[in-house]
């Protein structure tokens, strides 16, 4: 191995039974073509399963109040490569890889596609060694921690996005309809509408957060009508 298991396992806070299972979730496919053995590819395609079940299951614990819509949103962040690899470089799991030659010499224990991969086959192994309780905690600690820092409650463009298609109204709108103040201290006035009907201002320092605002005060409005 080219770093010491017992370092991962104790970052993991996982000490594996089946030594040869946490193997094979570092070994990439260009290893085997030139050693033998097996590949993390099948325990890859296990753990996405069992990545996208756990975190479905965090998401709909922590917010019994949203959509399968806005639900579905979330979850595709949190499963996503790119989050799959951030977690993967906080674990320094490039460290533990076991790599071909030609992988190896091409930065492999860095590449985002190869990391995000090896993590999914991390989380199979653990459900394999551990059971799905060893897989939740490795899940919750590593993947849904980011949940506080996606939280969703102030969506409002994506709640009335979702109100406008549940009522068959057209699709919300956003203007900017005035800009004031000097460059350090701009103050932006946005508009959301539907339709010719229904409209509501929003104003911010910036026209993301004007934006949030207008959609807010529109949705109110539709939703005082239910």
């Amino acid at each position: 191995m080219p770093e010491d298991l017992e370092s991962l396992e104790a970052a993991l806070g996982y000490c594996f039974r089946d030594k040869q299972l946490l193997r094979q979730a570092l070994t990439h496919r260009s290893r085997v073509y030139e050693t033998g053995g097996q590949h993390n590819e099948r325990l890859e395609f296990l753990g996405d399963a069992v990545l996208g079940f756990l975190v479905s299951e965090a998401l709909v614990q922590a917010h019994p109040e949203l959509s399968e819509g806005r639900l579905s949103r979330l979850r595709a962040r949190l499963v996503s490569s790119w989050h799959l690899y951030e977690a993967a470089v906080r674990l320094e799991l490039g460290k533990y890889l076991l790599l071909g030659r030609g992988e190896e010499h091409t930065g492999g224990r860095h590449k985002k596609a190869l990391l995000a991969n090896a993590l999914e086959a991390l989380i199979a192994a653990l459900y394999l060694d551990g059971g799905m309780e060893a897989a939740r905690h490795f899940v919750s600690t590593h993947i849904a921690r980011a949940l506080k820092e996606i939280e969703p409650a102030a969506d409002y463009k994506g709640a009335l996005q979702e109100l406008a298609q549940a009522r068959k109204l057209p699709a919300p709108q956003y203007v900017t309809v005035a800009e004031r103040g000097p460059a350090h201290a701009r103050m932006f006035t946005v508009e959301a509408r539907i339709g010719r009907e229904w409209s509501a201002v929003g104003e911010a320092p910036s026209k993301k957060d004007a934006s949030q605002q207008a959609a807010r005060r529109l949705l109110e409005r539709l939703r005082a009508l239910e």
